[in-house]
């Protein structure tokens, strides 16, 4: 029998309480040296939503597994058609004033770094550089038979060419981009092959159910050691691909500071808990230490 990932995590009730005081972020940064680790929840006031928050899509949805996948055509079918709705939407969205602030906080070199678990590309959108993408990006392909990489933007043409007319109206879409349709609204989409060696289509993502590459889980770690403090923003931590770099840092003695309006699985590890909106929490941060948050993306994506 094949096993499922773990989804999700209740917090215990002993878990220290959050504060709605920013300061201990502004005093970390002041002192440079800070490793972002940002997930979902640093998105959704770009109308991405996130998996676990309030409204999350998992109350909903279960994300496509690798296993899945691979597995099978109709997988395959089902999560292309619903993949390049969502991409519609994806393309739309902006980066907000979360993104804005780490960009500005990595402008003012208060940074050692920024991994990101989020595969929609914002942070860079809005001007952060050499941004670890934890579980790669929706905006490149890869073939699994020749291992070639295409861009997102031109699949997204082949796929409108192959299904022509295709527009159904969503029920929602997921931070993993995958749009919410039924089977019968993916009816008998059509899915095209790899230009190069005809073989299977797959977004360069890390679905549920897959590892992250051990080089790049290795690059996080070398980013852990070289860094003065972890801020993790906008994520739960309930799967081990970022619980384990908050746990590196606090074995390491190195301050872990959590912005997220809910209580995640790495509280027990952080100095303190930020129960703020991301986008309202980092610019009353960069407020704090002199600096302006761009009302623009420095970047079109």
């Amino acid at each position: 029998m094949r096993m499922r990932p773990t989804l999700s995590w209740t917090p215990p009730e002993d878990l220290p309480p959050g504060t709605t005081d920013p300061e201990p972020v502004a005093d970390a940064l002041s002192t440079g040296g800070v490793l972002v680790l940002s997930g979902a929840g640093i998105s959704t006031e770009s109308g991405i939503p996130d998996y676990r928050g309030e409204g999350g899509s998992l109350s909903r949805h279960t994300p496509m597994t690798y296993q899945d996948f691979t597995g099978s055509a109709q997988a395959r079918r089902r999560y292309w058609a619903r993949s390049h709705l969502g991409w519609r939407t994806f393309g739309r969205a902006r980066p907000n004033a979360g993104h804005r602030a780490v960009a500005a906080f990595g402008r003012h070199d208060l940074l050692s770094g920024v991994i990101t678990q989020n595969v929609d590309g914002l942070h860079q959108a809005a001007g952060s550089e050499d941004v670890v993408e934890l579980h790669g990006s929706l905006a490149r392909v890869v073939c699994l038979a020749c291992g070639a990489f295409s861009p997102r933007g031109e699949l997204a043409q082949r796929l409108e060419e192959a299904n022509p007319g295709f527009d159904p109206v969503a029920a929602g879409i997921n931070p993993d981009g995958d749009a919410d349709l039924t089977d019968a609204q993916v009816g008998d989409f059509r899915v095209v092959p790899c230009t190069s060696c005809g073989g299977i289509l797959k977004p360069d993502v890390v679905f549920f159910g897959e590892a992250v590459p051990p080089r790049r889980v290795e690059h996080c770690r070398e980013l852990v050691r070289e860094s003065a403090s972890l801020l993790v923003l906008g994520s739960s931590l309930t799967v081990m691909s970022g619980l384990r770099f908050v746990r590196q840092a606090a074995q390491a003695g190195k301050p872990v500071l959590i912005v997220n309006l809910e209580p995640t699985r790495g509280d027990r590890h952080a100095v303190t808990r930020v129960s703020l909106p991301l986008g309202a929490a980092l610019t009353t941060v960069a407020e704090r230490l002199g600096m302006a948050v761009d009302g623009q993306a420095a970047v079109r994506r």
